[in-house]
């Protein structure tokens, strides 16, 4: 069976590649970084390291890379032949494959090629294949072959895989938790199990509990930690007011996944716990930068801290630590980071008010006032 991934990067061959190849898949890697592509050409295998304790060691095999800039012709050679296509290359990436994807389409239909493909983002964002769909179905001018044959089911995926640098390129250290889970209703090809993925009826709970515990995590130990002055996320979990902050965040977010989606409140404090020792683990060192990057999209309406926000008060839940962290992100500057750039700019020319409505999108005043509150608070303590 082949795999057509888009995304050779750390993810892509630290995780998604991983499992792919413990299946039997020969995988065909598409990226424009050449390095990386020559590389998996020449030597067909690749190296993970599992970062704990144990170090040990996975070679990935049967592999071979696309460069989709030079080579775009057999890059839909490939999508027109693949029992599976999968992404792991960023959410704003994904409208600049939609082409490319939909002539893989295409010249499957040409051929004649009715077995039913699946295509699957691996994203850090909600509705990632949705999404996908929506912008592949642009370049199609006839769509009743790939409303029959093609699917676009939903994934949520989890693995930290810090930023890196190796001397080999294609060496990767993950760490050994790995979760993804597919949303089965909307697969076409059922025949494909993957050992190592969870198959379920409905993927949003598993998306939510993910996306506002362990990104909402990560994310405000990473503000959290820059605000004290920390370069690492494992550095900044050695600080008991950091770890206070998590746990607070996390206790928030998961009153309102309990009582949004009936998650049992013993089992969810356990996968609390197992996130919080998994941010701890002294064999990741993953830089805050890397984290914390791209402020004004992480406070967006849909993400990981002003969506929980909206949601808990909908509940009458309260949410202090929530909005604390929101307010320690409108102060975090990073001036290698073109959001935080931005956001830094935005708040030097504008009304404090408009400015947290623009970028959030909640018109509550009230929310509003809190959050104020809380970016002058830590305003003080950044000056």
């Amino acid at each position: 069976m082949r795999a057509v991934h888009f995304g050779a990067g750390n993810i892509g061959r630290g995780f998604i590649g991983e499992i792919l190849a413990a299946n039997g898949f020969e995988i065909t890697f598409v990226d424009v970084n050449h390095t990386i592509i020559d590389a998996l050409n020449e030597r067909k295998e690749y190296e993970i390291e599992l970062a704990d304790e144990s170090k040990e060691k996975i070679t990935v095999k049967n592999v071979i890379g696309i460069n989709n800039q030079t080579n775009p012709e057999k890059v839909i050679q490939e999508i027109a032949e693949a029992d599976l296509v999968t992404t792991a290359i960023g959410p704003n990436i994904l409208p600049f494959i939609a082409e490319l994807i939909a002539k893989g389409i295409q010249e499957r239909e040409m051929e004649g090629n009715t077995t039913p493909l699946d295509i699957i983002a691996c994203e850090n964002m909600i509705g990632g294949s949705a999404f996908l769909e929506k912008e592949v179905y642009k370049y199609l001018p006839e769509t009743s072959f790939t409303d029959k044959y093609i699917g676009f089911p939903n994934a949520a995926v989890d693995r930290i895989v810090p930023l890196q640098h190796h001397e080999d390129p294609l060496f990767v250290q993950v760490e050994p938790f790995k979760e993804w889970v597919i949303d089965d209703s909307q697969r076409k090809n059922k025949e494909i199990q993957l050992k190592g993925v969870l198959y379920v009826d409905d993927l949003e709970p598993y998306i939510e509990r993910k996306l506002f515990s362990v990104n909402t995590g990560h994310a405000t130990v990473a503000y959290t930690g820059a605000l004290l002055g920390y370069q690492t996320i494992d550095e900044a979990m050695q600080d008991a007011l950091v770890v206070a902050q998590l746990k607070s965040v996390l206790q928030e977010t998961g009153s309102l996944l309990i009582a949004k989606w009936g998650f049992d409140a013993e089992q969810h404090h356990a996968y609390i716990e197992k996130i919080i020792h998994r941010f701890q683990n002294k064999n990741i060192s993953d830089a805050i930068t890397r984290v914390a990057r791209t402020p004004l999209r992480k406070l967006g309406y849909q993400e990981r801290f002003t969506r929980p926000v909206r949601e808990l008060q909908e509940h009458n839940l309260t949410c202090p630590h929530l909005t604390a962290t929101m307010g320690i992100i409108f102060n975090y500057y990073d001036p290698e980071d073109e959001q935080s750039r931005q956001l830094h700019e935005m708040k030097i020319h504008e009304n404090l008010e408009q400015l947290i409505q623009e970028v959030t999108g909640i018109n509550d005043p009230k929310t509003i006032g809190n959050i104020k509150q809380n970016v002058n608070r830590y305003a003080k303590q950044v000056a």
